[in-house]
């Protein structure tokens, strides 16, 4: 209702459903947020002949290959998260003209996400004198929710100016880490911007002894 009082030119969904582990037991809440939320967005904005900017995720693919996934690749999801994302990207792309933006490791000063997490747990384990447990085994690139900010506006200014763009585009920031790589660099960062006193030791693990409902890729470098 609101984008169609609204008239929308464009629009920017960056609402999901991401508690990946909690998605295997509330599957059916996660794909109505993830896949018939982001279809009644796309019909709705076709009514204004706006357009939908979609954000999308890694967790589309399975993480068994070893070079990065480009657009092309078939998506193939391990679990419920990634199964409800690959259906609303599906749905958008129905409609002309949206666009499916997909990222990786998004972490920002606000909400829940791995960097505020860490900055926590080195806080109260450099304290206490423990250490950390980190899966070395999964990569990716952690991406600012910032620079994917600016990247969703430099796409409606191309837009704008009437560009064509691909229906499906990867964004993440550059480089290449383990969440074991992001920990130590998050505690080293966060000793040298004063926002921790002391950084905790942090010990490699393998996923498999960090048991979770949801299976995750081992490599989803886009």
């Amino acid at each position: 209702d609101f984008i169609l009082s609204s008239n929308a030119n464009f629009v920017i969904n960056s609402a999901a459903y991401t508690a990946v582990d909690k998605a295997e037991l509330e599957s059916e809440l996660a794909y109505q947020i993830n896949a018939e939320a982001p279809n009644a967005i796309s019909n709705a904005v076709s009514k204004t002949k706006g357009r939908l900017i979609h954000i999308s995720t890694d967790f589309v693919f399975d993480g068994t290959k070893n070079i990065p996934y480009t657009p092309k690749d078939y998506v193939k999801p391990l679990g419920v998260y990634g199964k409800t994302k690959a259906k609303g990207e599906e749905n958008v792309l129905k409609f002309k003209n949206n666009c499916v933006i997909r990222t990786s490791w998004l972490y920002g000063d606000y909400g829940k996400n791995f960097c505020l997490t860490m900055l926590r747990l080195h806080k109260e384990r450099s304290f206490n004198k423990q250490s950390l447990r980190v899966v070395a085994d999964q990569i990716g690139a952690p991406t600012s929710t910032y620079s994917l900010s600016r990247f969703c506006w430099k796409i409606i200014g191309s837009l704008s100016k009437s560009k064509i763009i691909p229906p499906i585009l990867h964004w993440c920031d550059a480089g290449v880490a383990s969440w074991y790589d992001f920990a130590i660099s998050i505690g080293e960062i966060g000793v040298e911007k004063g926002l921790i006193s002391e950084s905790a030791k942090v010990i490699p693990i393998k996923s498999t002894e960090y048991k979770t409902l949801a299976k995750r890729p081992h490599f989803s470098l886009l």
